[in-house]
């Protein structure tokens, strides 16, 4: 199953990395914090790490450490604009409940 990106999703990282000029994909996984106990961690990958898990979504890799995998397992990561907001979001059905600001989760 994996962790995908949707369309918009991948289109805006294959926008940034042409304007950083350098990338390889998106890394995606999760850590301890705020009040609900995991948070999701995005940064943009300039090489492979050895034990990265890779999956492919419209042109885009997207790599996930094997800790981060049983939290996000398929997870679909959209772009949206609603309005004057603009951004990621998490579609992802682990979660079993959120923290009200929406900055972490609980599996």
């Amino acid at each position: 199953m994996g962790v995908s990106l949707s369309e918009a999703a991948a289109k805006h990282v294959q926008n940034f990395i042409a304007k950083r000029g350098h990338g390889i994909g998106l890394r995606i996984g999760v850590r301890t914090s705020g009040c609900s106990g995991m948070a999701y961690k995005l940064e943009f990958a300039d090489v492979f790490d050895e034990d990265d898990l890779q999956f492919d979504s419209f042109g885009v890799k997207v790599l996930v450490d094997p800790k981060s995998l049983p939290y996000i397992e398929g997870m679909e990561l959209d772009y949206t604009r609603e309005g004057l907001n603009e951004g990621f979001k998490f579609n992802n059905p682990n979660v079993k409940d959120a923290c009200g600001c929406g900055e972490s989760f609980q599996v």
